[in-house]
Parts: C-alpha cells; sequence; structure tokens
C-alpha cells in the first residue's frame, strides 16, 4: 500500500502516538515523495509547504531536517501494486508515489463554511469506513501523453474514453490508443488533420471495441477501426457548420450513435453500407433553438441485461441548461418524461448518469441527474402493456456544487465538487463515507469546446457560463474503475476490497479502527464492500479469520510490552486478557499470551486436560467443543517438543530445552495436580491415548525422530515406552486397534538401526495371543489389520513365524497368512487365502494374473500356481465366468478343452463358454487367437438352447465359426423355430424356413380360434402380433432377390394364414380377436404390394371358393383398404411424374442455351505459342476456343498432350486451366470434371473470331442431328450438379410402367427381378427442389 501523506496528519489525530511516533511519521511524508523525479519533487515540497498549517494539524518541529540524500536511499515498505477487481478490465500498473484515498488539505485556504464542515466530516468518516478509495497514476500512459506532446507535437490532452482500450485525444487532433498493458497500440489522424478540424472535443467506444468516433473542435467527425487502424467514415455534414462537437456517444446498437454540439442541439447519426459504400445518416432529435443540450447519456446495458425489456427501447437522457428530457429513439421517437430544474446557479454544470440498481427484487435502470447541490434519482420501469413509468426516488441533498457524478456501482455514486474533491456517497444512506483530494490531477476541462472558440465563439452567454466547470470528456467509468485526465497524466480510482481497507487502518497504527472496520463486515453493515462472495456464513467465516489475525497481531505488539516474569503486580491485565479468551474459547490466543508474554508453556497444557480428561475417563463422547480443543493440544505438544511456537514461528533457541524437558517431565508425572484419590496413575499420557492413540504415538515418534546423543533425551524415551507399555497392556480399556497402534509404534522404534529401546520380547506373545484369541469374534478385520501393519512395521522379527502362520490360520487373518507364505515364495497357497477370504476372493483373478505375467517368478512357481487355479476352476467359475474366462484365454488357451473337462457343473460350463465365446460379455481376449473348434461352439449352442433359448438368435448373430447343419440340428432338437428358420435362412433356404414360421404362426393362431373371449391384452394375441412381424420381415428381407413366383410362393400362403381364422368365424357370432386379425391382414396386404401387383392380389382374393360364391362382405374392408392404398400410390405417382416432366423441360431449355450459346475469347492469340492464329497460316491448322475464354491452336494442344479419352473418343482439355491444376488429376468420366479449370465444356473449331473468306485454316464445324461428344458432356455435367439419376432415365422408367400392365409405381415387372428398376435403388432420391442455375 501507498504511503498517504496528505491524510497522514488527519489520521494523527485518531491513533494517540507519541512525539516521536509523530516525529517518523513526518518523516515519512518526505521519504514517499522518493519515488518522484528530482524536479517534481521540489515542487511537491514547495507545494505542500504552502498548504500545510503546522499548527492545524500539530505537526512537531524538526531541529535537523532530513536531507534528499536520505529521502532518496530511505526504502519504502508501503508500495503495493495496483490489482483490479475485474481481470478482464485494464492490465494496469500503477504503483505511485502518492495515494489520494484521503482528504487533501489544498483546499483548506478557501476559507468558505462548506470547506469547514468537510475537514469536520472527515475524520469519522475515516475511522468509521477507513479508505474507500484507492487512486493511482497510470505511469505508462501519462508517460506517453508527455512524450506524445514533445516528439510529434499531438498537443495537450483533451478528452478520454475507456472500454477494454483507452482513448485520449489531444488538442492537435491525434487520438492515442493504449491497450491494457499501458502500450501505445494506435495513434490515428494527424496533426493536418487537426490544423483542419481543430482539438477532439469529444471520443466514444462501441460496445465490442471495434470502432471509435471522434468529434472535433471544428464540428467535423470521425470514426476509426481500432482493429486495423484504418479511418472508416470523415463526417462533416451531419450537423450545422460553425459549432463544435461537445459530446459524441455510441448507443447500444453499433449503427448508431447520438452528437451533441455547441449550438446545443441533439442529432441522431445512423451509419450503413450499401453496395460497400460506408455512409452517414444525421436526424435532428433535438433544436438548439428550443433550449440548448449540453449533456447527453444513452442507456447502456451490460451483455447479461441484453435482453432487459427497457433495452428495446433505446433510451437517450438530455440536459438542457432549463431541464432533463428523457426520449426513446425506437421502435419510433417519442419523449417518455420531462423535468424542470427549477431555482439553480446558472453556472452550475447539469450531470446525467444512468445505471442498473435492483429494487424489490426487479433490475431497473435508474437515471441521476442534478445541477447544483441537489442529486435527483429517477427510476424507470415498464409496465405490462409496453409503456415506461418514471418514478422519482429520494434524492440527495449536498452542501457543495457539483461538477460531475458517477456510479461505481449500484449502491456507491462518486461526487467531484467545484473545488476538486471527490465525495464517495452511499445511495441507500446516503452516507459520505470519504473523502478526496484530486487536485493534483490537474484536470482537464472542456471551456473552448462550450465556448466554441475554434469556430469564433458564437455559442450563447449561458453556455459559456455553464462551460467554465465542464469536465464531462475528462471523466470516464468502466467495470468499477474511474479514470481522470490531467493535463498531463491519467490516473484511475476504484474501490478497494475490504481486506485492502482493513490492512490500511493496520498500516496506520489504528489498530481499533481496523477491528471496528472489519467487525462492521462480519456483521453486513458495512458500506462499499468490494470483496466479499458467498453466503453470510462464508463471509462471516472469512471476515472472522482475518479478525483473529488482527488480536494476534495486537496481542504480539502488547506482549512486546509484557513484564519479566515474577512481577506479579504488573501482569494481571496480562492473566486478565488470558481469562477473556478463554471465556470466549479463543484458545490460540490463549496459548499465544502464555508463551510470548509470560513463556509459560506448562499451564496451557494444564487448562486443556482439566476439559477433555473426565469425559474421558468416564467413557463419555466428547463434545465438538472438546474434540477441536483435544487436538489443539496434541498440536500444542508437537510443537513443543519440535522447538516450534505455536500456532506459528519458532520457540528461541534457548529456551527450546528448557520446553522439552518441562513438557516430558508434565506427561510422565504419576498424578495431576489436586488429583483425586480415585485418580490412576499417568493421567496425562493415559488421556491422550483415550483421546487418539495414533496420533498421540505420531507425535512421540517425530519426537524420536531427533533424539540424537542425548543422554537424557535416551532416558525420556525409555521412561516413556514404559509407562505406555505399563499403561496399555496391563489395562482392559483399550481395543485392540489401539493396542495395536501401540506395538506398531514399537516394531518401528525397534527396527531402526540406532535403537536403543529395550522392550521385553514375551509382550509381543502376549499381543499375538490377545489379537488371534479364537474366543473373540468381535472386531475380525480391525484385528487382523492391527496384525498386518505390526508384521510390516518390523514386529516379524519378535515371532516365531511357524507359530504366528498357525494361529493366523485358526484365526482366519487370511491377509496374515499370505504376508507369511509370501515371505516364504509359496504363492499356490495364497490361492487358497484368497478363495477363503469372503472380502478379497475376487481379487484371486488379479493375483494369478499377476504370477503368470509379470516377470520374476520361477517356471516352476508359475506352474504350481496354474496347477492350484486348475484345481479350483469351478470355484473360479462360479466366482466371476467372465474373469475366469478371461484368465484361461490370455494364459492358456492350448488347455481349454481341458477346462471343459474339469467343468463336470452343466451350469458353470454354459457360464464358462458363454464369457469366452460370446464378445458382448465383456472378455478383453482376441477371439481369432483363441482357435476354437466348432465342436466346442456347437456345445456352447446346446447349453445356450437348454438354458437361455430367448437369446439364442442374437448369440448366434455375433458368433463366428458354427457349421449350420449341426447347428441346425441342434435348434430342431430343442424345437426352437425362429432360431431354425433363422439359420435356413442364413443357409440360403428361403423357403424351408418361410415353412417354419408359417407354420408357427399358423399354431398360434389355432390357439386364438379355440379360445375363450379374453381381453385385450391376451398374451396369445400378442404372440400371433410378434410371429406376424417376424414372418413379414422374413418376406420383406429376401422378396428383393426372388422372382415374381418365387415372391408368390411367399407372399399367397401367409395372406391365407392370416385370412383363415376370418372365414371359420361366423358373421353372426364374430370372433374377439377378429379386428386385431383383420389389423395384421392389413399389415400383410400393405407389405406384400411392394412386391406383388395389386390385380394379381386381387385376383388371388377373389379365387378362392368361400369369397367367390358371394361372401366379399367379410373382406370388404381389406379390398377397400387397398384401394385407398391404390389411390394415394397414383396421385403420388402423376404429382411426381408432372414434376420431373416440368423440372427436365427447364433443365434441357436451361443446357440447350448453355450448349448453343457462343464463346467470348479472352485473347486473339494462341495461349502456347502465343502468336495470332492470323499468322500461322502455312498449313491448315484448326483453332480451339474453351468456355474458360483461351484459345489454341491443335497443333499446340497436340504438342502439349491435352487431350483425353472418354467412351473411346478424344476430347480437347484446356492447357492452361489443367496445368494451373497439376495436384489433381484429370479425371476418365467426364462429369467429374471441375467446371472453369480443365473444363472442355464446348470446343469449336473455327479459323478465328473474325475468319476472313481468304483464310486456308477455315474449317466448318458440321452440325449432326445428334449430341455431338461435347455437348453429351456438358449435359453429364448438368446431371451431376443434381446428385441423382438421369432425368431421361426416370421418364423411361415412368412410361415403361406406365404403358405396362401393371399399374405399381414402384414395382417391378412381371417378367423379370425387380432390381432392375432405378427406383428399387437403396440411393435413389427424388429431387424436388428447382435445381442450381449452372454458371454461363
Amino acid at each position: 500500500m501507498e504511503n498517504e501523506p496528505d491524510h497522514e496528519n488527519v489520521e494523527k489525530s485518531l491513533c494517540t502516538k507519541t512525539t516521536d511516533e509523530e516525529l517518523n511519521k513526518s518523516f515519512s511524508l518526505e521519504a514517499s515523495l522518493s519515488k518522484f523525479s528530482y524536479i517534481d519533487l521540489d515542487k511537491e515540497l514547495e507545494f505542500r509547504n504552502d498548504l500545510i498549517d503546522d499548527k492545524e494539524f500539530d505537526i512537531p518541529q524538526v531541529d535537523t531536517p532530513p536531507t534528499l540524500e536520505s529521502i532518496l536511499n530511505e526504502t519504502d515498505d508501503e508500495d503495493e501494486s495496483f490489482v483490479l477487481e475485474d481481470p478482464t478490465l485494464l492490465n494496469i500498473d500503477t504503483i505511485d508515489s502518492h495515494s489520494y484515498d484521503t482528504s487533501s488539505v489544498a483546499s483548506s485556504d478557501s476559507g468558505d463554511r462548506t470547506n469547514l464542515k468537510r475537514k469536520k466530516k472527515l475524520p469519522d468518516s475515516f475511522s468509521l469506513h477507513g479508505s474507500v478509495m484507492r487512486h493511482s497514476l497510470l505511469k505508462g500512459i501519462s508517460a506517453q501523453i508527455v512524450s506524445a506532446a514533445d516528439k510529434v507535437d499531438a498537443g495537450l490532452p483533451t478528452a478520454i474514453a475507456v472500454s477494454s482500450l483507452i482513448a485520449v485525444g489531444t488538442s492537435h487532433g491525434l487520438a492515442l490508443i493504449f491497450d491494457q498493458n499501458q502500450a501505445l497500440r494506435l495513434c490515428l489522424g494527424s496533426t493536418s488533420v487537426g490544423g483542419q478540424y481543430g482539438a477532439i472535443s469529444a471520443l466514444s467506444i462501441n460496445n465490442d471495441c471495434s470502432r471509435l468516433l471522434c468529434g472535433f473542435a471544428k464540428g467535423q467527425i470521425t470514426m476509426w477501426d481500432l482493429a486495423s487502424g484504418k479511418l472508416l467514415r470523415s463526417i462533416t455534414d451531419a450537423h450545422p457548420p460553425g459549432t463544435a462537437i461537445l459530446h459524441i456517444k455510441f448507443t447500444d446498437d453499433p449503427t448508431l450513435a447520438i452528437c451533441n454540439d455547441s449550438g446545443g442541439s441533439v442529432f441522431e447519426l445512423t451509419f450503413k453500407r450499401v453496395m460497400g459504400v460506408r455512409t452517414c445518416e444525421s436526424r435532428c432529435l433535438f433544436s438548439g433553438s428550443k433550449g440548448e443540450v449540453c449533456c447527453i447519456e444513452p442507456l447502456h446495458s451490460k451483455p447479461e441485461l441484453k435482453d432487459h425489456p427497457i433495452t428495446q427501447f433505446s433510451l437517450l437522457a438530455m440536459a438542457s441548461l432549463t431541464k432533463i428530457l428523457v426520449i426513446g429513439l425506437k421502435p419510433s421517437l417519442k419523449v417518455w418524461m420531462t423535468f424542470p430544474y427549477g431555482r439553480m446557479d446558472p453556472s452550475s454544470v447539469p450531470l446525467l448518469a444512468w445505471h442498473f440498481v435492483a429494487v424489490h427484487n426487479y433490475v431497473n435502470p435508474m437515471l441521476a441527474f442534478c445541477r447544483g447541490d441537489v442529486v435527483h434519482f429517477l427510476l424507470v420501469k415498464r409496465d405490462e402493456s409496453g409503456a415506461i413509468h418514471v418514478t422519482k426516488q429520494k434524492h440527495l441533498h449536498l452542501y457543495y456544487d457539483l461538477i460531475n457524478f458517477t456510479w461505481i456501482n449500484s449502491r456507491t455514486i462518486v461526487l467531484l465538487d467545484s473545488v476538486e474533491k471527490l465525495h464517495v456517497i452511499d445511495r441507500q444512506t446516503q452516507e459520505e463515507l470519504e473523502t478526496v483530494e484530486i487536485s493534483e490531477v490537474q484536470l482537464v476541462y472542456n471551456s473552448s469546446h462550450f465556448k466554441s472558440l475554434a469556430t469564433g465563439g458564437n455559442v450563447s452567454q449561458a453556455l459559456a457560463l455553464v462551460g467554465e466547470k465542464a469536465c464531462y470528456q475528462s471523466i470516464s467509468s468502466y467495470g468499477g474503475q474511474i479514470f481522470y485526465l490531467g493535463t498531463k497524466s491519467v490516473y484511475v480510482m476504484m474501490l478497494r476490497s475490504w481486506r485492502e481497507r482493513v490492512d490500511h487502518l493496520l498500516k496506520q497504527d489504528c489498530l481499533t479502527e481496523a477491528l471496528a472496520l472489519a467487525w462492521s463486515f462480519h456483521e453486513g453493515k458495512a458500506k462499499a464492500v468490494v470483496g466479499l462472495s458467498g453466503d453470510a456464513s462464508k463471509r462471516k467465516a472469512i471476515v472472522a479469520d482475518r479478525m483473529v489475525e488482527i488480536l494476534l497481531h495486537y496481542a504480539d505488539r502488547a506482549l512486546k510490552k509484557c513484564p519479566d516474569q515474577g512481577k506479579i503486580q504488573v501482569m494481571e491485565q496480562h492473566f486478565q486478557i488470558v481469562l477473556m479468551c478463554w471465556e470466549n474459547r479463543l484458545y490460540d490466543a490463549m496459548i499465544y499470551v502464555y508463551n510470548r508474554g509470560m513463556n509459560e508453556f506448562i499451564s496451557p497444557m494444564e487448562k486443556l486436560f482439566r476439559v477433555i480428561a473426565p469425559p474421558l475417563n468416564a467413557g463419555k463422547t466428547l463434545t465438538d467443543e472438546q474434540v477441536v480443543m483435544g487436538n489443539k493440544l496434541l498440536v500444542y505438544i508437537s510443537c513443543c517438543l519440535a522447538g516450534r511456537a505455536y500456532p506459528l514461528g519458532d520457540i528461541p533457541e534457548d529456551l527450546v530445552p528448557l520446553v522439552k524437558n518441562q513438557v516430558f517431565e508434565f506427561l510422565i508425572r504419576l498424578h495431576s495436580t489436586e488429583a483425586p484419590p480415585e485418580e490412576e496413575i499417568y493421567p496425562y499420557i493415559r488421556t491422550l491415548l483415550h483421546f487418539d492413540t495414533r496420533e498421540f504415538l505420531n507425535v512421540l515418534a517425530l519426537t524420536f525422530e531427533d533424539f540424537k546423543n542425548d543422554k537424557q533425551a535416551v532416558e525420556y524415551q525409555q521412561r516413556i515406552v514404559d509407562i505406555l507399555l505399563k499403561v496399555m497392556v496391563e489395562n482392559s480399556d483399550f481395543t485392540p486397534s489401539q493396542v495395536g497402534c501401540l506395538f506398531t509404534f514399537l516394531a518401528r522404534q525397534l527396527a531402526k538401526p540406532d535403537n536403543t529401546l529395550f522392550v521385553n520380547r514375551t509382550l509381543f506373545d502376549q499381543v499375538l495371543e490377545f489379537l488371534c484369541s479364537p474366543d473373540d469374534d468381535s472386531r475380525h478385520s480391525e484385528r487382523q489389520q492391527v496384525l498386518l501393519e505390526l508384521l510390516q512395521a518390523g514386529g516379524i522379527v519378535q515371532f516365531e513365524e511357524s507359530r504366528l502362520i498357525r494361529m493366523a490360520e485358526k484365526a482366519e487373518f487370511y491377509q496374515i497368512c499370505e504376508f507369511m507364505y509370501e515371505r516364504e515364495h509359496q504363492y499356490d497357497k495364497i490361492i487358497d487365502c484368497y478363495l477363503r477370504d469372503p472380502l478379497r476372493e475376487e481379487e484371486v483373478f488379479n493375483y494369478i494374473h499377476n504370477i503368470l505375467s509379470i516377470p520374476g517368478y520361477s517356471a516352476e512357481e508359475k506352474q504350481s500356481v496354474w496347477q492350484k487355479a486348475m484345481d479350483h476352476i469351478e470355484e473360479l467359475v462360479a466366482l466371476k465366468p467372465c474373469k475366469a474366462a478371461e484368465l484361461v484365454a490370455t494364459h492358456f488357451s492350448e488347455q481349454i478343452e481341458t477346462v471343459i473337462k474339469k467343468l463336470q457343473n452343466q451350469v458353470l460350463l454354459f457360464k464358462f463358454l458363454r464369457s469366452l465365446l460370446d464378445p458382448r460379455e465383456g472378455i478383453h481376449v482376441n477371439q481369432e487367437s483363441l482357435q476354437i473348434s466348432p465342436y466346442i461352439i456347437e456345445q456352447f449352442i446346446e447349453l445356450l438352447c437348454q438354458f437361455s433359448p430367448n437369446h439364442v438368435i442374437e448369440t448366434l448373430q455375433v458368433l463366428e465359426c458354427y457349421r449350420l447343419e449341426e447347428t441346425i440340428q441342434i435348434t430342431q432338437k430343442y424345437q426352437l423355430c425362429e432360431v431354425t428358420a433363422y439359420l435356413l435362412e442364413k443357409k440360403g433356404d428361403i423357403h424351408g424356413a418361410f415353412l417354419i414360421m408359417l407354420k408357427r404362426l399358423q399354431s398360434k393362431l389355432q390357439e386364438i380360434i379355440h379360445q375363450d373371449e379374453n381381453t385385450k391384452e391376451d398374451p396369445s394375441l400378442k404372440d400371433v402380433e410378434e410371429t406376424t412381424v417376424e414372418t413379414i420381415a422374413l418376406c420383406q428381407r429376401n422378396s428383393h432377390n426372388l422372382n415374381q413366383q418365387q415372391r408368390e410362393a411367399l407372399w399367397f400362403p401367409l395372406l391365407e394364414a392370416m385370412m383363415a381364422p376370418q372365414k371359420l368365424s361366423g358373421s353372426a357370432a364374430p370372433h374377439p380377436h377378429s379386428e386385431a386379425l383383420k389389423s395384421l391382414t392389413m399389415q400383410v396386404l400393405n407389405s406384400m404390394a411392394a412386391f406383388i401387383a395389386l390385380p394379381s392380389i386381387l385376383q388371388r382374393i377373389l379365387q378362392d371358393p368361400v369369397y367367390g360364391k358371394g361372401k366379399l362382405g367379410e373382406i370388404q374392408g381389406l379390398i377397400l383398404g387397398m384401394l385407398d392404398t391404390f389411390n394415394y400410390e397414383q396421385t403420388l405417382l402423376e404429382t411426381t411424374t408432372s414434376l420431373l416432366n416440368q423440372d427436365l423441360h427447364w433443365s434441357l431449355c436451361n443446357l440447350r442455351a448453355s450448349v448453343t450459346r457462343g464463346l467470348n475469347p479472352k485473347q486473339d492469340y494462341c495461349s502456347i505459342c502465343l502468336q495470332q492464329y492470323k499468322r500461322r497460316q502455312e498449313m491448315a491448322d484448326e483453332i480451339i476456343v474453351f468456355s474458360c475464354g483461351h484459345l489454341y491452336h491443335s497443333f499446340c494442344l497436340q504438342s502439349k498432350e491435352c487431350t483425353i479419352e472418354i467412351e473411346g473418343q478424344t476430347r480437347w482439355t484446356c492447357y492452361k486451366c489443367s496445368s494451373s491444376n497439376k495436384a489433381g488429376k484429370l479425371s476418365e468420366n467426364s462429369s467429374e470434371v471441375k467446371k472453369g479449370r480443365i473444363t472442355p465444356s464446348q470446343v469449336k473449331m473455327s479459323p478465328s473470331c473474325h475468319p476472313s473468306k481468304g483464310d486456308p485454316a477455315i474449317k466448318k464445324a458440321t452440325s449432326e442431328p445428334v449430341l455431338d461428344p461435347q455437348q453429351i458432356q456438358a449435359f453429364d455435367q448438368l446431371c451431376h450438379l443434381y446428385r441423382g439419376s438421369s432425368r431421361l432415365a426416370l421418364l423411361t422408367e415412368l412410361s415403361q410402367n406406365r404403358s405396362g400392365e401393371s399399374c405399381r409405381p414402384f414395382g417391378g415387372s412381371q417378367s423379370g427381378p425387380a432390381f432392375n428398376s432405378i427406383f428399387q435403388k437403396e440411393n435413389f432420391q427424388l429431387q424436388l427442389i428447382p435445381p442450381p442455375v449452372t454458371e454461363d
């Protein structure tokens, strides 16, 4: 954080300091100036000497003033880089020597009452809210502005506009564009243009930061492209000449902008681009003759509010000298509100500012406007009818005259008064949070533009008077930041984060004020809060952590003055602090006070033990608060034994041995102070073991690591171990896990090479008996885990291994057995351990796989493991069939038959084979590498028919290598009709498959006929529907490959089978499922109509004896349905034929016009020999012209081999076009030749473009009644554009169908197979859209 010289003096009255401290403050004031250059330093010191009154601010006299060298060499600890709240905003280096966060006394000599009020209010607001704003200099931009004025005569800065870029206009007509790193990105304009247009008087950047509008003092307007730096528009006639541009503003619509000139008129600028020409249309919105407008402000919405209903009106606020107007530019121009000022000072500046605010859970725009010392707020809403309503809100009365108003967010506003002091105001409470002096910015004023001095000063006196204080173009806000343009610099101001505000007070040594400010953040009462997000509890937790740090900082300062131990009469205040910390549960603070203030390390432990020991001794559960205290106690003991201070820092080196000895002596005390008679021995160690055995032993282990050649420490170590054994082994209160932790700790200590501990080995045997006791079945997994940790920690050397294995097997500690077998390399026995352990039995597959695949195991070990796996193969398959199959397939694929013989259980064999052979089971083995015999596959299919008949077909679809004949016999054996039909169809016996399905369908229909009336949900009816659908699918799949007679042999028996039940049922008593059967029969008819002619179907039905005797009424519905289908298809055919005829006629007309069109050569010379075609007359030669416009002699083309053979005919290709496309080879198909590159679309043989009668090279083109090759090629290319079948082919096919006996639109003739028709091709598509227009 920067030093704050101006506010330093004000804050001295807030924080009581000694004279020495005040003297140091005055030195730090001057030291903070060391970052200025030498000249700036001189000016700054002179300026401050003139303004600061030593008596008023009680600044002590300095006997020996500091030298410049001492000032420049003094280090500054309070520099802090400027961090943006929004990372998407400018990345600006804003380290400044002067922070203007607090009020300056630069204007204290004005003597007016408002200044006196301001000086009285400032200390209160500072003590309550701290420094709210951070003010920083943009050094990079400021330096480059000064440099541009010196080097390129840019002139002084006159206007600023900020978006994701910063634009600064100058008095000589230049616009300097800076990026986020303060680097100069563009310099737009020139001084010559500036001499013609004058100074830049207004700037505006659009929403996406792609365009910049510049308004000039002589009235011109320019638009620039910020990406390329190009001038897009220069507008000179948008408003009356002789007036300066005061404001120019983009709206949210990038094609719409508003400008305001010094004549008081407002114009709407509409930007258009027609035929590549950029134009600008101007419309007058307000004439200056009705009242001069001096301020405009369009409503801008953020991207997240772009859909807000109010944005569609494109609102514009205008402030004239007498009133405020709010108008809507869209959808049509309309005035929504006018508001007169009332009585005011004529020199006051009208101000306008929009912002979206949340009121009653609705977000709406609010307009703030003022002229003078009263700020009015207007809330703008849109009702359900679409009208806009304006509601007055609480206005703000001030005691100073405003020249600028800026929203920094929806709750905080920043006001600039006429003496250049900023006032930060909370809008809702109207409380002034801070006052900041910015006179050193040397703000740029726009007075000359308001007076229109560049055009002769032809403005009214009232407007000129307002312009005296106008600074509209010098202040710009963006993303919560406010930018101020000075005569030689640019400054930025933003709200400090809550943490910065607290830290700022701490650096001023105002600890009480910092704590009060943090408390206001904690309680949610602070104003202008930035950086606190989340719900209330989360915010409170974050602030509470910072408050604890402040208290520790305060305690650290206080404890530095703490007296030595023993002076009880002056230590009472510190005991009061301890008592206060304990009552408020500030345990860290209490420990800190004891340690740092009184060098007392045992008392905190005694206090904490008194809280957690009683419930632990009574066997009660600790509360959350007590658990926290116990954890703090463990951490505190660990810190003390390690020589570290709690919670941070280190214990002084001279105290470390003393503290360690005190803590050890405390822990091994036989009894506590004031112990009751029934207290057990070693209460402190006992309490810590009960609280958390493992963590307490970890603390001891870390402490023992530091014991090196320290005789006393080694004695403490042995003493503590003996006490631990006495407390835990001789007491039944501890669980096996706790006892195991102790012996694991001991085993680790004994396994160290430099071990000095002694532990009786008999104790380990007792622990083994305790953990493996068969009489105690509780905590089985816990006891096993504890013993395993003990063995892994080095305790294995304390036991006899054979006895350990016997006891582990007896106790069913299979992990212990595995650990021991692993040591003895008996890997086969480990398989038994896995299979017996219900918690780990599935891990046996990974274990076997690792043994067999990972190198490092001998062949004998691998063989023993595999043999053991084979002995337990049934158990493995029953456990996880897919894992067992993957194991066999991976390691012993050649022994699959052996494994099958071992699997006597048929169910297990089925599961094993399914996992092995069915790829859907997820086995990760290449099926081709298995080389399984067909016999095994057929055995699996037979088992599949037994145990899962419903999944046979879908399994056969993914299986391979099975023999069809044997598989058919298996399925016939188990009477699986659908499966047999599927196999017969796959074999090619379509008729046999159909007969099986037909027989099954007939049996299902017989069941329906003979059953009683039932519901529609009858299962037998569902079976009939499913069987019918499967039979229809069988016929449809194979009818494409059959002739007409074979198709009729499929479809007519199926139709007969479906109609048979309807013949048997009488009309008097219809069958309950007759409607369902009719629906299925209609489905059969619709399906077969695509393959059998409709007359054939009707003839077959009428030939039936039943219907031939006048019973057609029973099949009336079927016949009517067929006729409807026929009528629909006939209508579709006629419509399609008509469309195709029209389409083909249009295409042929277009083709004829294209083919017969003459060619226009681009030049009159051959593109190969470069000679004019008339010059080469020594022999008969042909002139060849291509559609691309290139002209050649035929001999030249032949020499370049520019010919291709297409359908036995030689065709020419353009040499230049084909040579420019050498990356692609010429296609042999002329329809694939790209047009305009190698297209020989037309070849005309003529001597010249203008042939003469005497030219011997003339050869007439012969006309033939058929298309020549070039015309055929062009026609093929045109057909290729349509991406469908030839129109001629379509018409030919249709004419054949219509002239034949069959009226079926998509059926083949009876004499030939159906697939000869183009309509039966899979890629056939009807192109019913207009074809693309071909290029000329």
